[in-house]
């Protein structure tokens, strides 16, 4: 593994209130190419229970256009959708664990899996759920405020008509590019808190403060390669969407357990 520690050894009287940051990794772009293979073997291993993963996220974001054009929030289905794959993180879950158990050879179903994903409620995942919600509810009202503020003379009835307004207006370029730039800071924000956190917090007992600051250490100790595999999650993700969400069913499964391996590469495991 092309990899190099960083952080010093924790002393061993550190009590479990004192435990120190754990070590990282500077992590390369060949610690992607091989965490994907892995990611890739992960699902393979285990089609129809990863895809399982990938088929109620999609039948979610699917659930959640209907909703919107029932309530006839035309203007927010763009923003849902770009939005949509925030939350992918802690969709993933089961696929952390997944991974977790075949990495160590143990044999598992549904019931260990669904269990373990249930118990997260007790543990700190709950408070990394709240952030990850926290930060698509900012992303939702900050859309509405600038489609209020670049579209106020604008009218529609129905999505053909919004699209049109967005895309082939003056108005519509301008609330695009201030919506992108917005986007792509906060989806920056959450990446890079969640990329390491997600999996860290279920594989280790530690608060989810520690995993974000651990999280964000990753990044800022390898920021190219990182905001490599932000771009690599970001296109497969809104490629995945065209289908009517159905590409979900294989992306979101692949990442999830790619995202596994390389956070093990990122953060090694403690030695007991």
């Amino acid at each position: 593994m092309a990899s190099k520690t960083t952080g010093s050894t924790p002393p061993d009287n550190l009590t479990p209130q004192q435990a120190a940051m754990p070590q990282i990794n500077r992590v390369t772009t060949s610690d992607i190419t091989a965490s994907l293979k892995a990611g890739f073997s992960d699902f393979l291993a285990r089609p129809f229970m990863s895809g399982f993963f990938g088929l109620f996220y999609a039948v979610f974001g699917i659930l959640m256009v209907w909703s919107l054009v029932w309530l006839g929030k035309i203007w927010m289905i763009i923003p849902a959708i770009v939005g949509f794959p925030l939350v992918a993180p802690f969709a993933a879950a089961g696929l952390y664990e997944m991974s977790r158990r075949l990495q160590n050879g143990e044999r598992f179903g549904w019931s260990e899996i669904l269990t373990v994903m249930a118990n997260q409620r007790k543990r700190e995942m709950g408070w990394m759920a709240f952030v990850t919600l926290f930060i698509f509810w900012v992303w939702i009202y900050q859309i509405r405020l600038w489609l209020a503020i670049t579209l106020q003379n604008a009218s529609f009835s129905d999505f053909e008509g919004f699209l049109n307004i967005v895309f082939f207006t003056l108005q519509g370029w301008t609330f695009l590019a201030i919506g992108t730039c917005v986007g792509a800071f906060l989806s920056a924000v959450l990446f890079s808190v969640t990329v390491v956190a997600m999996p860290m917090l279920l594989d280790r007992e530690t608060n989810f403060v520690s995993a974000m600051l651990t999280s964000l250490r990753v990044v800022a100790e390898s920021p190219g390669v990182m905001l490599t595999w932000a771009a690599i999650i970001s296109v497969t993700m809104l490629l995945s969407l065209v289908p009517a969400f159905l590409g979900l069913i294989f992306t979101l499964p692949i990442l999830g357990h790619t995202t596994w391996h390389l956070y093990q590469r990122a953060v090694p495991p403690v030695r007991e």
